[in-house]
């Protein structure tokens, strides 16, 4: 069976996870930690990134939008997660760019505040990546705005929803959630679906 490797607190593992089960595809989670269970990790993936996915012909994929390019273009029509367009999925693209750059910005806030010692910490480095995220979550907010209500979700409904539960997790002091008023009815609306509910952010 295909393993999926790595942690739902992850929003990069939890963002395959929720898309897998709704392409309906089998796999096993393994949650392996890239760093309380390194040397375990690095005995599957010597790069150990996750996450992490093994087919069941041993060949490994890495990074959640490449593993999900694999599953995507073998998707049945009706369980694609992106739209077939151009324009349609141009604009889906545009938003997933913004939200995957604010879940690049985030992961290094919260590496500099919860790894990395206080004395040690870069304070420009820190407000750089801040306000890159913040430029971002802007974007990714107008961007919602202005695309239809759905219930079902989409490539851009996952993303979001893991993202920004991640976000407003891990570091609800850098980005207040007042602020991005659709982003946030967006994942509580998703959240409370069971898809979300079976890979909990955890």
């Amino acid at each position: 069976m295909i393993k999926l490797i790595g942690m739902m607190d992850s929003p990069y593992v939890r963002r395959v996870a929720v898309s897998l089960e709704l392409y309906g595809v089998a796999f096993e989670s393994q949650p392996l930690s890239v760093f309380s269970t390194f040397e375990e990790f690095s005995r599957i993936n010597p790069a150990v990134k996750a996450p992490t996915l093994v087919l069941d012909n041993g060949t490994r994929l890495m990074d959640s939008s490449l593993i999900l390019n694999y599953f995507e273009a073998q998707a049945a029509p009706e369980r694609r997660l992106l739209p077939v367009a151009p324009d349609a999925l141009a604009n889906d693209l545009q938003t997933l760019g913004f939200i995957l750059a604010a879940a690049e910005k985030a992961v290094q806030n919260v590496y500099e505040h919860h790894l990395r010692p206080a004395e040690k910490q870069h304070s420009s480095w820190v407000e750089r990546i801040t306000v890159q995220l913040l430029a971002a979550c802007k974007e990714w907010n107008t961007l919602l705005e202005t695309r239809p209500v759905s219930t079902l979700p989409d490539q851009v409904a996952i993303t979001s929803t893991v993202v920004w539960t991640f976000i407003q997790s891990m570091i609800p002091h850098v980005v207040n959630a007042a602020d991005f008023r659709k982003i946030q009815a967006v994942t509580a609306a998703f959240e409370a679906q069971a898809v979300f509910k079976k890979y909990p952010f955890n």
